[in-house]
């Protein structure tokens, strides 16, 4: 049975300390994807290392630190780690395609459905995308801040089966195997419990804006959608294959149940929260156990500034509950919180009468 797959290379696995490239790396990769497809898969390729290849072509001897240097090196980088890809995928009778994405395209819903049909249709077109975060228009506002984020969304996008990244380690251990000499690999989390006693290494290579966290984060991301990811080694000459074919390897996260709806996975991972309201008992155990719209009457506080049509954080006792569309800017809200639908209703004009209405709610404790 044929699956959709998406591989994620870090810039870790992509290119040495000194921004050469490790073309057996690539060579391995389209190797293997090469292979799948003729078994009937389809795959993304997500692609870090645009940074790490602009490093020798302008002479850096380590990643820059300010913005507009890492989004320059990453413009001058990106041509020649494309065209690293292009080559190895046509000879190999594979034709690759550019894809370059900020989170502010998958923020934007009408941008998020857009950039899904364009992958989708590559897909149907027999092409491999090779999808990459645009960092010459990224900032920090909005970033995905890894590109493991950004595959969890790919995954998400196109709807894959499995999302494999590939990294410098060989999974998740209980600790930093580097210090700790009794750390052992995880090779399976059932449930985020799992992790509770883990000491999980956030440690970042030399050109790597992730770390271990980031790749648990996207593993958290992925199974809610009902994607099955492995975190296993890029460098090793088996461990690819192994994934792709569905083999123990590395650390393993079973796909969930994927009950959530795509609108609701966007809200819930990719539409920022843009302020959040407090509510109290009462409204919060009605959205938790009953599935109700969130109403004035029940929100305590409004913290930020948001327009109507942003997402907001629904909170109560310091926890976040959910997250949502607001059907109100938040000047208006201040003056209807706390307020009954009559008392609401000799307002003029009168307001909606949800805050969030709960087809455009998700719960996310």
């Amino acid at each position: 049975m044929s699956r959709t797959v998406v591989i994620k290379l870090g810039s870790s696995v992509i290119a040495e300390d000194d921004g050469t490239l490790r073309g057996e790396v690539l060579d391995r990769v389209v190797k293997q994807v090469a292979r799948r497809r003729a078994l009937g898969d389809r795959v993304v390729v997500v692609s870090s290392g645009a940074i790490a290849c602009g490093l020798p072509l302008l002479g850096l001897s380590a990643r820059p630190v300010r913005i507009e240097e890492l989004q320059a090196t990453s413009a001058v980088g990106q041509g020649r780690l494309f065209r690293a890809w292009e080559e190895r995928f046509t000879a190999a009778g594979l034709l690759p395609a550019q894809v370059l994405l900020t989170a502010a395209d998958v923020a934007a819903r009408e941008h998020y459905l857009n950039a899904r049909r364009t992958l989708v249709r590559l897909l149907d077109w027999d092409v491999v995308p090779v999808v990459n975060e645009n960092d010459v228009t990224a900032s920090e506002e909005i970033s995905f801040g890894d590109n493991d984020v950004l595959a969890a969304q790919i995954a998400t996008l196109v709807g894959a089966s499995d999302l494999i990244l590939l990294t410098s380690t060989e999974g998740l251990f209980t600790a930093n195997p580097a210090v700790d000499p009794d750390a052992e690999l995880v090779t399976v989390v059932d449930s985020p419990s799992d992790l509770d006693d883990l000491s999980i290494d956030d440690h970042r290579s030399a050109h790597g804006s992730g770390g271990m966290q980031s790749k648990v984060v996207s593993a958290d991301i992925a199974t809610a959608a009902g994607v099955a990811v492995t975190i296993c080694s890029g460098i090793s000459e088996d461990a690819i294959g192994l994934a792709l074919d569905g083999e123990a390897v590395g650390t393993r996260f079973p796909a969930g149940t994927g009950q959530y709806s795509s609108f609701k996975l966007w809200l819930r991972y990719a539409k920022p929260s843009r302020g959040s309201v407090e509510v109290d008992a009462g409204a919060a155990n009605a959205l938790r156990t009953k599935g109700v719209s969130l109403l004035p009457v029940g929100v305590a506080h409004v913290n930020g500034d948001f327009r109507a049509g942003d997402a907001i954080d629904v909170v109560h006792d310091g926890y976040v509950l959910g997250k949502g569309l607001s059907q109100y800017d938040s000047t208006s809200l201040r003056t209807a919180a706390g307020r009954r639908s009559a008392e609401l209703a000799e307002l003029v004009p009168p307001p909606p009468d949800e805050v969030v209405h709960r087809d455009y709610f998700v719960l996310t404790d």
